[in-house]
């Protein structure tokens, strides 16, 4: 076992080392050609599939696409696949992918009608109070639903919510067979819909392709167990492991790995100073949902001048101060919220979060490292960290480029174990992942 001193504050386990592309919810599943069907594109902020819209070829791959572009309801898969479970689970993933950033504290959810060895109906949950994955795909089916398969990436609700439940939906389609690929964590759900099924007659298979599924909604589901959102600590070191107050080249552009990430976070807790000379974190994949920007203020004199852009929605940003620290008035006239604690700590700041209904929180180590310095050292030591991104940029600094700054997490000693650890290539730099055991 190698301690990798005095960065990344967490041990590897060799064995645990992959050196490969690790999958964002995004891609989640292996690409295919569907050369010559006809496609459907995908209607964002429906749940639907506009069949109105027609081309010839689908995008090989999807990896690339977030948008994603669907093979036709109503045609068959030539490629032997048309009874594979695990197939039409990964299909349900794929419509799932479509919702990036929209559905907390829902998670995201496709579903696929299967019948004859045909596609005949498919949807996704769009957002937290639209109807489910099921419904719409039930509506895309029509009378074709009756005795067929639905498969779905998380077991279906079985209580009222803003939304019917869905198991009801299901059983007034008279559909024959229901493909599950994880029973719901949400104790208001936990095999109780399975139940309702198979007591209405329906065969329920569940546990297909579920660590996929399982890693397309990690985040809802931690918050279902642990009642508390996921929290990344995201920070950038050089090739010889100094911390570093950048990111690289390339990475916050479409397609870069803090791009999706900012894409994929509900909320993303900054430093002040970034809203000085450096800007505020944007994703930049087309149609986007804006994580929520929490500024961390920590400065008691002189007032914090938080210079936040004038396009900026004030519900999207909110700044978290503590008693002994003043704003400048300018900052508090532009509507932006401001919350004041008698100490600023991660556990109040994690629990805010939750009440607003985030299941994911990036902790971005970036701008005045003495403003999140707590927040970090609270998130290793209470064993509030589930996932930690190190970016390695191709830079070869001194001591007084970047090692001073590790003075500040000299005072934590406890050393963290990380499971799964992968590696991509982003930019023009290298992006280690992996989740904290």
């Amino acid at each position: 076992m190698q301690i990798l001193e005095p960065f990344m504050l967490f041990s590897v386990n060799p064995n645990s080392l992959k050196f490969s592309h690790f999958p964002s919810i995004s891609n989640l599943f292996s690409p295919r050609d569907y050369s010559s069907k006809t496609v459907l594109k995908a209607d964002l902020f429906s749940g639907f599939l506009n069949s109105t819209e027609k081309k010839t070829r689908v995008p090989t791959n999807f990896g690339k696409c977030r948008r994603l572009v669907m093979v036709n309801s109503r045609v068959s898969v030539e490629d032997g696949n048309d009874k594979d479970d695990n197939f039409y689970i990964k299909r349900c993933v794929e419509l799932a992918t479509k919702a990036i950033g929209f559905t907390s504290p829902n998670p995201m959810v496709g579903c696929v009608i299967v019948k004859d060895g045909k596609i005949v109906g498919q949807g996704f949950h769009p957002k937290a109070g639209q109807p489910h994955a099921e419904v719409f795909a039930l509506r895309d089916a029509g009378d074709l639903a009756e005795n067929a398969t639905a498969y779905v990436s998380l077991e279906p609700c079985n209580h009222y919510g803003r939304t019917p439940p869905c198991t009801e939906a299901l059983i007034k389609a008279k559909v024959k067979k229901v493909v599950v690929g994880m029973v719901d964590p949400n104790p208001l759900v936990a095999s109780k819909g399975l139940d309702r099924l198979r007591g209405a007659g329906i065969d329920v298979v569940v546990g297909v392709e579920e660590e996929m599924c399982r890693k397309l909604n990690e985040a809802f589901i931690h918050l279902m167990l642990t009642g508390k959102p996921y929290l990344t600590l995201r920070h950038s070191i050089s090739m010889n492991g100094q911390l570093l107050n950048q990111l690289g080249e390339g990475v916050t552009e479409n397609g870069g790995y803090y791009s999706q990430f900012l894409q994929e976070y509900d909320a993303v807790i900054v430093s002040s100073s970034l809203t000085g000379n450096l800007a505020l974190p944007t994703s930049q994949e087309p149609g986007a949902n804006q994580p929520i920007k929490i500024i961390i203020a920590k400065n008691p004199c002189p007032p914090v001048p938080v210079s936040i852009p004038s396009n900026e929605v004030a519900s999207k940003v909110i700044l978290f101060t503590d008693k002994d620290t003043s704003v400048e008035q300018e900052t508090t006239q532009k509507g932006f919220e401001t919350v004041v604690l008698d100490h600023i700590n991660l556990d109040a700041i994690l629990e805010f979060c939750k009440r607003r209904g985030l299941c994911s929180v990036l902790l971005d180590l970036r701008g005045n490292f003495g403003e999140l310095e707590d927040l970090v050292k609270e998130g290793i030591e209470q064993n509030m960290l589930q996932k930690i991104v190190v970016e390695v940029l191709p830079l070869w600094v001194d001591s007084e480029g970047g090692g001073n700054s590790l003075k500040l997490l000299n005072s934590v000693r406890k050393r963290l174990q990380v499971s799964n650890l992968q590696s991509k290539a982003s930019g023009k730099s290298i992006v280690l992942e992996g989740y904290v055991q």
